[in-house]
């Protein structure tokens, strides 16, 4: 049987059912085709991670932040495989957080169940879908689709120009480097110090599928398809909507670049020159993650990301070196 978006959301679907959420389950496929055009398809629903899970709970929020990984985070993080140019089907609307990892993943298309927007939690939220989460994935250039799985029917909801290129004036810096260690990624990371300053950023080293040696470098910018040249529209950009932002986080940049272009981080081997956000650390931990170096570690952009390494520290999730 040949593979089809309604095919690949019906695998969401079911999976969605085993979701530990007690009232949204959500889950997500990541389908595409790899560079040896073999065909890949990954599941996931919104979870726990099990160190969070099993050291401090379901009940208590991580900082700010939900415990949880979202369905189409998880996926993106946990991919095998080059996520780039690939597509997601998701059960339900995605939030703007989600919006901005998917952009910066470089996934061009995304189809979502109708049903979903029937759902009393998009009913609640459908204002972050329809002024966030859409406007990033029309500056990213990402097609949107709603399927009606009754009917086999697709409804475009976004569909941009084939020509399209979004913008990238802060693109992840890829440089390669002929060994891994302390002394190399300390040099680096004292480079990298005196080009961002004032801007928080993110240094880790990798490996491509190529067994390649990469130094990765991030600094905390917009989300992709967005410009910080412009002050009128930087201005806009820096101001938060509610608990949502059009920036991205250097750390979740790291991150989704490495699934963008099928790297393998080096766990012992990333940096951060200020404590990650909430967020950013939970995704740390969904990662699989365990260890993080921190350049200042009484620095965050809001002190709820303090308490977050606090608790993920205590718990003995995740090492602060």
């Amino acid at each position: 049987m040949t593979s089809t978006p309604f095919s690949h959301m019906q695998a969401a679907l079911d999976m969605a059912l085993d979701s530990p959420h007690p009232t949204n389950k959500i889950a997500a496929t990541l389908f595409g085709t790899n560079k040896e055009r073999e065909d890949f398809s990954i599941s996931h629903h919104n979870h726990w991670p099990a160190p969070i899970q099993e050291k401090i709970g379901t009940e208590i929020k991580i900082g700010n932040s939900s415990g949880t990984i979202h369905a189409e985070t998880a996926c993106i993080l946990n991919s095998p495989y080059s996520v780039e140019g690939a597509s997601l089907c998701i059960t339900d609307p995605f939030c703007p957080n989600c919006a901005k990892n998917i952009a910066e993943a470089g996934i061009k298309n995304i189809y979502l169940d109708e049903e979903g927007f029937d759902k009393d939690f998009f009913i609640r939220r459908g204002e972050n879908f329809d002024r966030m989460s859409m406007q990033i994935c029309e500056r990213a250039g990402i097609n949107v689709y709603a399927l009606d799985m009754e009917e086999n029917k697709t409804r475009t909801i976004l569909e941009v120009p084939k020509n399209y290129k979004p913008i990238e004036d802060s693109p992840v810096s890829a440089e390669p480097i002929e060994s891994i260690n302390e002394a190399i990624l300390y040099d680096i990371i004292e480079a990298a110090t005196q080009n961002n300053k004032r801007r928080k950023f993110a240094v880790a080293m990798a490996k491509n599928k190529n067994g390649n040696d990469f130094a990765l470098i991030a600094r905390s910018h917009a989300v992709v398809g967005y410009s910080m040249h412009k002050p009128e529209e930087a201005l806009d950009l820096l101001t938060p909507r509610g608990k949502y932002s059009f920036i991205q986080e250097p750390v979740n940049r790291l991150m989704m670049y490495m699934s963008r272009k099928g790297f393998t981080l080096y766990p012992d081997y990333l940096y951060c020159s200020q404590v990650p956000t909430a967020r950013e650390q939970v995704n740390l931990v969904g990662a699989g993650i365990k260890r993080i170096t921190v350049g200042d570690t009484q620095k965050c952009r809001d002190p709820r990301g303090l308490d977050a390494m606090a608790q993920l520290k205590s718990a003995k999730i995740l090492n602060y070196s």
